[in-house]
């Protein structure tokens, strides 16, 4: 066909399609599936949950307060590190959230003078970033969380640090030696409905659609710790974990421990030493947080992680839109694919809390799109990790409640486009890995017209 007559073609097709004369399938031919991009307006989530009493709400407003705090050399800061703060890292679509659109890392650098230099995997406009090792030097496991900053020469307002000497890793090595991955902040919206979902109700919902879920191999299994022929995980309780890319913590209380004392080298009632123990750079007692029995009121009595804690347990599930981004029927559309295709499978849309003390937690619908299982991912998105009992290429289904208003997707943040996010789901067999749980459901799923996908993904980014 010469230039001419494809432009004229092409010309046809377009007037068609304007005109509503064109046939839909060779409409949808010319079609083609794009993520909208997060979706605008105001944030889906940062609140408190409905039906708090004035104490509850006095306990959310005080973590709140503490999740915004800067933390400064004085107040305990590294001596390694990620970051100051934790809102820093968890802010996009609300406080609590995940990562903002302007990277804090690459200030947090060289601020009041830290002779630190920006990781070459931290851009401005890149996702807050955690690197973990593979493995240490002389060969076994490693999976640690290694710091990207130090407080080496920083002085802010509440400590001089210009003494310390120790250096960042060599993360440029690491990486040559294929040793280096990341991990991004996963979102606390809603997590104390995700901490009240008892035990019974996620064994239930496993076992829920077997034949249809053997028929895709779809699996997944609960993070539990086998010993001594019986079931355990997180010392001797013998309950299911749920937080965390691997569901490797029990509880927002051990979440937020080990948040404070890994991410912002805090440490705490939960983890009492520091990381680094060098001497010239320790700055603050330890540990540098605790209850404080001289409190007036009990919000103030309260440490540091159990205010973090109460702060994530009383903070909302995100909204969801009805008409954004695609119309009502768009997304109507959506949420049916999303259930016929088998996403749903793995994504369970609601999951319901237990009896809880709070009322506000009690007996209440959980819209989180996961069924807290670990599941075996392909070699595609195996990390070469492990976790108590989380394996190399296993998972946690990632809840997909304020995904309209995410800007990084999987757990290192290695895209912005929804779409490559699906697809990378699916990954054949490997020498190491088996197959990815998910491949039937990504064939299916790549089984619909362009239309479909649109509808599957305007639904996606409603929520």
């Amino acid at each position: 066909m010469t230039k001419t007559r494809l432009a004229l073609a092409m010309l046809a097709v377009l007037l068609g399609v304007l005109m509503g004369v064109v046939s839909a399938p060779y409409a949808q031919l010319h079609l083609r599936a794009r993520d909208p991009g997060p979706r605008g307006g105001p944030d889906a989530a940062g609140g408190p949950l409905p039906g708090l009493n004035a104490a509850q709400l006095a306990f959310f407003e005080a973590g709140q307060e503490d999740f915004r705090e800067e933390e400064g050399v004085g107040d305990g800061l590294g001596p390694r590190f990620n970051l100051n703060s934790c809102a820093g890292c968890h802010t996009q679509g609300g406080i609590g959230g995940t990562s903002p659109a302007v990277n804090p890392q690459v200030a947090i650098a060289t601020a009041f003078g830290a002779r630190n230099s920006v990781p070459f995997f931290v851009k401005s406009d890149g996702p807050v970033r955690e690197a973990r090792f593979k493995y240490k030097p002389d060969g076994t496991r490693d999976g640690g969380v290694h710091a990207l900053f130090v407080v080496s020469g920083r002085v802010d307002a509440s400590g001089n640090a210009s003494g310390c000497g120790i250096r960042q890793p060599d993360f440029a090595a690491q990486a040559r030696a294929g040793n280096l991955i990341f991990r991004v902040p996963t979102p606390v919206f809603g997590a104390g409905l995700i901490e009240q979902i008892p035990d019974g109700t996620i064994v239930a919902n496993q076992a829920a659609n077997a034949p249809r879920k053997g028929t895709l191999g779809i699996r997944g299994r609960p993070h539990r710790v086998p010993l001594n022929g019986t079931t355990n995980v997180n010392g001797n309780d013998g309950t299911i974990a749920r937080f965390g890319w691997k569901a490797q913590n029990k509880s927002l209380l051990l979440f937020a421990g080990e948040a404070y004392n890994v991410e912002m080298g805090i440490s705490n009632e939960l983890f009492q030493t520091e990381r680094d123990e060098t001497a010239n750079c320790q700055f603050a007692q330890t540990p540098n947080d605790i209850t404080n029995a001289e409190a007036l009121n009990p919000a103030e009595a309260l440490s540091g992680i159990e205010r973090f804690a109460h702060f994530m347990r009383f903070l909302a599930a995100p909204t969801p839109s009805t008409n954004k981004p695609g119309g009502a029927t768009s997304i109507a559309n959506g949420r049916a694919l999303f259930q016929s295709v088998g996403c749903a499978l793995c994504h369970t849309p609601t999951l319901r809390t237990g009896n809880a003390a709070v009322a506000a937690l009690r007996d209440k619908p959980v819209d989180l799109y996961s069924d807290l299982l670990l599941h075996n991912m392909g070699a595609g998105l195996a990390d070469d990790i492990l976790q108590v009992q989380a394996g190399p290429d296993e998972f946690r289904t990632a809840p997909l409640w304020g995904l309209g208003q995410r800007l990084f997707f999987l757990h290192d943040g290695r895209t912005t486009d929804l779409l490559e996010a699906i697809q990378a789901h699916a990954s054949g067999p490997s020498g190491k890995y088996p197959a990815a749980e998910a491949n039937g459901v990504i064939a299916a799923y790549n089984r619909l017209n362009e239309q479909q996908k649109q509808d599957l993904v305007n639904f996606l980014r409603s929520l």
